[in-house]
Order: C-alpha cells, then structure tokens, then sequence
C-alpha cells in the first residue's frame, strides 16, 4: 500500500509536468499580451479560474509538502501580476 508522502509525489510530478507543459507556457503568452496592453480574452480567464481552482483543491498538498512553496509562490505571483495588468488593461478600455 501506498503512504502519503508516495501519493503526494506522484501527484507533485504530475502537477508540475502539467504546468511545465501548459500552463507556465499559456500564462507566459497571456502575460506578454496584457503586457502591451491587451486584455484578458474570455479564453484566459477561464483558464486563470481553472489554474486557481486546481490551486485550491490541492492546497493541502502544497501545505504537506513546503519544499515546493517557493515555486508556488512565483507561479501565483505570475498569475496575480496577469490578472493586475489584465484588469487596468479592461479599466483603461
């Protein structure tokens, strides 16, 4: 049987090869779009919700397993400064 701290990696792994994958490549190219002044497609915000509900129901992995809080935390800081920038970009409209 499997403990914890095995299911935790499994899911870590596949977690990060996800975001590897998709969505750091996505956020990069929304984050260059907002960035000249684009706002956020309906497309992108359906994404951004996905990536903050995925966030969520796994929050109490990341809480088990600290080691991965730092790179956590720069991919939130990402998504935020997307949001941020998409939002002033819609408000500047």
């Amino acid at each position: 049987m499997m403990d914890q701290e095995e299911k935790d990696a499994g899911t870590i792994a596949a977690l990060i090869l996800r975001m590897e994958e998709y969505r750091l490549p996505r956020a990069i190219r929304i984050h260059q779009r907002v960035s000249v002044g684009r706002t956020l497609s309906t497309s992108d915000i359906n994404f951004l919700k996905r990536v903050h509900d995925d966030y969520q129901a796994n929050q109490a992995l990341w809480l088990r397993n600290p080691g991965y809080s730092d790179l956590m935390s720069r991919f939130i800081d990402l998504y935020t400064e997307i949001i941020a920038k998409g939002f002033d970009n819609e408000k500047a409209r």
